[in-house]
Parts: structure tokens; sequence; C-alpha cells
């Protein structure tokens, strides 16, 4: 995997991993089921980093070697990194422009 891809993907992952949160934050609160945001972040962004790579490697043609592999593990942690420090940032900055409006 090229750094240039890698970047990409963690991109374009954390910004999926940050909605799909926020969907099924939703749907827990319909539910009324008690649960932590920092572990669902994580669990999402194990399945859509693991999933999404091994998809991209399926279709571009790359082999499932041990260092792919590896990188498909450090693909969820960064994922999950920049999930959490961009949906903190995100909702920050709506709250921000909502007492904009206010004012």
């Amino acid at each position: 995997m090229t750094l240039a891809l890698f970047v990409t993907l963690v991109s374009l992952f954390a910004v999926a991993v940050s909605l799909i949160t926020e969907a099924v934050k939703k749907f827990l609160q319909g539910a009324r089921v008690k649960y932590s945001a920092n572990i669902v972040v994580l669990i999402l962004s194990i399945v859509v980093a693991v999933g999404g790579t091994a998809l991209v490697y399926l279709f571009m043609g790359i082999p499932y070697t041990t260092p792919n592999i590896v990188c498909m593990a450090l693909m969820a942690v960064a994922v999950w990194v920049g999930s959490m420090v961009g949906y903190d940032k995100v909702i920050q900055m709506l709250e921000q422009l909502k007492s904009l409006k206010l004012k």
C-alpha cells in the first residue's frame, strides 16, 4: 500500500465512520439503549477500515500479504483516531455556528 492510498483511505473512512456513528447514536437513543460513544466509534472504525481496505485490495488486485494485513490493522487505528478527533471538532464547529446565528 502506498502512502497516498493510505492517506486517501483514512480520510474517506474517517468521514464515513463519523456519519455512520451519528446514525447509530440516533438509533440507540431512540431505542433508549445506554452506550459509550467512544466504543461505538471504535467498533465502527474497525469494521469500516478493515472491511473497506479489504475491498480496496480486492478491487485493485493487491495481494493479501503480511505487510498489507498489518496495514489493515493500522488503518483501523488511524481511522479511529481520525474519527474521534474529527467528530469532536465538527460538533464544536456546529455549536459555534448555532451560537452565531442566535446573536
